[in-house]
């Protein structure tokens, strides 16, 4: 059988992303890894267009969705959203986050993130889009976004209340502790915790069993689940998320609060 990376149906090509498909199953690979996938505007914006096009792809059934390198994603990145872009407004700009993670939910194949090294802030955001998460036992998690002074965004919070309840999100977000993938598995963010050198075949056998089944049968179950879910509890107001991190942005304290952050993190590197 010819690997999952062997391109059989054209595909758009990108600059942070890489896009290929081996007949029912397609791998989005996000590719910044000296960056550790760190989440730039370009990335998030390759991604949207990436998940457009897998929309009208009706022959492609399941979507595995990874980074390359060493790590998932360190969340976004923090340089890229500090250089003001004069082509796009700063809330266009907050607000590419919540897009691209929506229309990663809002595909109609299934998506497994296949998640090792770090999973930080937007990174764990973007997995919580995914309907399933295999997570290597190396993975470290952690959301940050409360220590660099701004909330979490990209419909970030609602996803995690739906995952892990709504006590687990509040402790999680705010602490901004780092957890490993068996907590994560206990918390119910994770499916499957495997061992780093079983994660590509172990996110591999799932794929293809899943895009062995019924098409109408598996985009109608994601569907009625994906329905219910927002039902239980919506991201539409997400929408504002990207207004409060312009209010946050600007605001001093958050500021400080975000530059002591950098300050800590580069003394301990």
């Amino acid at each position: 059988m010819q690997g999952l990376d062997d391109t059989m149906l054209p595909s758009p090509t990108f600059s942070t992303l890489v896009l290929s498909v081996n007949e029912r199953v397609a791998v989005l690979e996000f590719s910044r890894p000296d960056k550790l996938n760190a989440l730039s505007r370009q990335l998030l914006t390759e991604l949207i267009l990436a998940c457009s096009w897998l929309n009208a792809q009706q022959d492609i059934r399941v979507v595995i969705v990874r980074g390359k390198g060493k790590s998932f994603s360190a969340g976004f990145d923090l340089a890229d959203f500090a250089n003001v872009d004069p082509a796009i407004t700063p809330r266009e700009s907050a607000d590419l986050g919540r897009r691209a993670t929506d229309a990663l939910t809002d595909v109609p194949q299934i998506t497994i993130a296949s998640i090792h090294g770090h999973c930080i802030g937007g990174g764990v955001v973007l997995a919580a889009a995914c309907d399933l998460r295999i997570a290597s036992t190396n993975t470290r998690f952690s959301i940050p976004e409360v220590d660099l002074g701004i909330p979490l965004a990209w419909g970030g919070i609602p996803r995690l209340v739906r995952e892990i309840g709504p006590a687990a999100t509040k402790e999680l977000v705010l602490t901004c502790r780092e957890f490993d993938a068996h907590e994560a598995k206990n918390l119910s963010l994770v499916n499957t915790v495997v061992e780093p050198d079983r994660l590509v075949r172990h996110v591999e056998e799932l794929a293809q069993s899943i895009a062995s089944k019924s098409l109408i049968a598996v985009r109608s179950t994601k569907a009625m689940v994906n329905a219910v879910t927002e039902e239980m509890i919506g991201t539409a107001r997400s929408i504002s998320d990207a207004d409060t991190l312009v209010v946050a942005s600007a605001d001093p304290e958050s500021r400080a609060a975000g530059a002591n952050y950098l300050s800590k993190r580069r003394r301990t590197q």
